[in-house]
């Protein structure tokens, strides 16, 4: 089972973990991708992502390729777009699989491939009122 979500709806990782949950599966692993309240040295308030139009396929793609390289069982993803609070959960993996190994890695590899890949960008909005975009072309 593999679901794959970007979209402005607010994520649950422990929605993420049950999808992914089996009987079969000795592990699951997950990770939770939240909005901190600073950023090299700078208070953030809020900020907004962005994401391009082909973001759904990407994330598709890259799931994909995750898993054809590795024995999992089932694997959930989804990043959020437009406004977030601080605390919210902009990024959310769950991965199961027979053994925690290839859970780890898998969920390791998923998280890096995402924020490598993905064509979703991040507005920054600082306590002193200036704002800033990350990891934008």
């Amino acid at each position: 089972m593999v679901r794959t979500t970007v979209g402005p709806e607010p994520l649950d990782v422990a929605e993420h973990a049950a999808l992914v949950g089996d009987r079969a599966a000795g592990a699951v692993v997950t990770f939770a991708g939240v909005v901190r309240d600073h950023d090299h040295g700078r208070s953030v308030r809020a900020l907004e992502y962005q994401g391009h139009p082909s973001a759904p396929g990407v994330l598709r793609d890259v799931v994909a390729e995750v898993v054809a390289g590795s024995e999992v069982d089932a694997v959930a993803v989804g990043h959020r777009v437009g406004p977030l609070a601080v605390g919210d959960v902009a990024f959310a993996v769950a991965v199961s699989a027979a053994h925690r190994a290839e859970a780890f890695a898998a969920c390791a590899r998923l998280v890096d491939e995402v924020k490598d890949r993905l064509p979703v960008w991040k507005h920054q909005h600082f306590a002193d009122g200036t704002s800033e975009w990350v990891a934008c072309p």
